[in-house]
């Protein structure tokens, strides 16, 4: 699968999200304490994105 999300605990035990595509990282979520919460973000990204406009600040 080129694409994938994937819930991890970062250094402060808090529950974590990021995306891959091609094995790279392209974003990572603030921690939560939950992993419940946590596939909530990744719920709510797949739900709320598709149509999200580009804001280009240059």
């Amino acid at each position: 699968m080129a694409h994938k999300f994937e819930i991890y605990k970062d250094k402060a035990e808090a529950f974590r999200v990021r995306f891959s595509y091609n094995s790279e990282v392209m974003f990572s979520t603030q921690g939560y304490s939950s992993k419940a919460s946590a596939q909530n973000a990744i719920d709510s990204i797949k739900k709320n994105s598709p149509g999200a406009p580009v804001e280009d600040n240059c």
